[in-house]
């Protein structure tokens, strides 16, 4: 098990936006969790979840800031938290949150996809998070990003290159999604959602290059 804790990129723009998403997913995990009655918790999900068989602009939009759990959001906003403000800083403010919202876009439509009929709610903003890493990869391949590393008993903190880090989490997400190849249901992880969202964030990267949005 590895975890990206800090990178040494420093960064030009103040992330305002970055920190918007931020405060924006936390503001729904704690409605979604602690604000909405018991009862009323699957009708909200099935409201606002994008669900492959039957999806909608507004769910694949709202999916984006709801998480399954604590641990879900946690390890999303901490990797939004580290490589964000530096994809913001190049991007600049508006065409990083255009930036961001085409990647949990791209994300969704290749989960559904992939598995259209499925019934299962997806939720998370892994997707765009993953688009984030897609750009900072092909931006900053040679950034130093301090890992720590766990493997049963021994722990470690390392220095790496932003390629080794964000190539092993893209491989590990290909194995992985590649494997639920023919699962009718494979519940848990969207992991074509990971994948869709990083080669948006790829391409992304590459078209914004060539458009001027003030």
């Amino acid at each position: 098990m590895f975890f990206p804790y800090k990178d040494d990129n420093p960064r030009v723009l103040f992330p305002f936006v970055t920190y918007l998403i931020i405060g924006l997913n936390i503001l729904v995990f704690v409605y979604q969790y602690f604000i909405i009655p018991s009862n009323l918790f699957e009708e909200f999900i099935k409201t606002y979840a994008l669900t492959p068989a039957s999806p909608s602009i507004l769910n694949i939009f709202s999916s984006m800031f709801m998480h399954g759990g604590l641990t879900h959001i946690i390890f999303n906003m901490w990797f939004l938290w580290i490589f964000g403000d530096n994809v913001e800083s190049v991007f600049g403010h508006k065409k990083y949150l255009l930036f961001y919202l085409l990647c949990g876009t791209g994300a969704g439509l290749a989960q559904i996809q992939v598995n259209p009929e499925s019934i299962i709610p997806m939720v998370g903003a892994s997707g765009a998070i993953a688009g984030v890493l897609g750009a900072y990869l092909f931006r900053f391949p040679k950034a130093t990003v301090h890992v720590l590393v766990i493997l049963i008993i021994f722990i470690t903190f390392i220095r790496v290159p932003a390629m080794v880090v964000i190539g092993f989490w893209f491989l590990s997400n290909l194995t992985a999604g590649i494997g639920t190849l023919g699962i009718e249901e494979a519940g848990g992880t969207a992991w074509f959602a990971h994948i869709g969202g990083f080669i948006a964030g790829v391409i992304f990267n590459y078209l914004f290059k060539m458009v001027r949005i003030e």
